[in-house]
């Protein structure tokens, strides 16, 4: 009886161990939203970059939205980071620095170094554009900002996009500090880092940005050349803000140069691209370069 009895208790214990260790698994949860997010931003990214700012607020806001039901502080952080420069090219400054602040804060807060630095840079290339855009970028501004960007680069370490923004930020400011080859070299610093990326609307952008600093110095053939550049990386891109933004330059410089036949060529070829885009604004801008030149 005792055997039977230790048999039967062996066989029990088999079998609840069995059946532990067999318990049934759920599915695996399905965690997309976070993902949805992140096709927003980068959807959102990609019209600012084309100029088609009302777009890319429609993403933000979708972006946004999935970003604050997964609560997840790295998109909410980089959504506000791209909303700010969307609010910015708009020229709202005060509704930038709203989300860059906010940004700011919540990385502080969550402890995330790396997107704290992204958001000081943010903010410190919002009050140097805005400056330059109003015509009113001093000395002490643009050494200010070069300071920030050149500090809060050392702490990016993942996020190369953030590091070509600060090098682009300080080419700016060394530009408004007429630190010609200085500035050249940070902007070339930042066209590597998208050139890398396979970004190439940022790097025709890098390029316009070094057109200016070599007009600004009175460089103009290597300006024009720099434009073409740019151009080129445009046109593989199918950017046509970016292309037509980039004749109109083209016309700027040879302005300067006293080439008026090749300035009103640019102009045209300028207008031709924003005509066909629908590109109202930017179409009336290079109507009015047109026409001034002709006076």
């Amino acid at each position: 009886m005792r055997y039977c009895l230790n048999i039967t208790f062996a066989i029990l214990t088999a079998l609840t161990i069995i059946s532990c260790s067999s318990v049934p698994k759920g599915p695996a949860e399905i965690t997309n939203i976070r993902g949805y997010g992140k096709t927003q931003l980068q959807l959102a990214n990609l019209e600012s970059d084309k100029g088609n700012y009302e777009l890319a607020l429609d993403y933000l806001e979708g972006a946004w939205g999935y970003a604050a039901q997964s609560d997840d502080p790295d998109l909410r952080i980089k959504v506000m980071l791209s909303r700010g420069n969307v609010y910015l090219y708009r020229g709202r400054l005060e509704r930038a620095r709203l989300d860059w602040d906010t940004a700011l804060a919540e990385a502080q807060r969550e402890g995330m170094n790396e997107l704290a630095a992204a958001a000081k840079i943010h903010i410190a290339r919002g009050m140097l554009l805005d400056a330059i855009g109003k015509g009113n970028a001093d000395a002490a501004l643009a050494m200010e900002t070069e300071l920030v960007f050149l500090k809060e680069m050392d702490n990016i370490k993942k996020e190369q996009t953030y590091l070509a923004l600060a090098w682009a930020g300080a080419g700016l400011a060394e530009k408004e500090q007429g630190l010609w080859d200085k500035a050249e070299a940070s902007l070339k610093n930042s066209l590597k880092i998208h050139e890398s990326g396979n970004y190439l609307k940022r790097a025709a952008y890098d390029w316009y940005l070094i057109a200016s600093v070599r007009s600004k110095a009175g460089n103009y053939a290597s300006a024009v050349d720099a434009l073409m550049q740019a151009v080129s990386f445009d046109r593989r891109a199918e950017n046509s803000h970016g292309l037509g933004s980039d004749w109109t330059a083209v016309g700027d410089v040879y302005v300067k140069m006293g080439e008026r036949g090749k300035a009103e060529n640019a102009y045209l070829r300028a207008i031709e691209i924003f005509t066909a885009a629908s590109m109202v604004n930017d179409l009336d801008m290079a109507n009015k370069k047109l026409e001034n030149l002709k006076k």
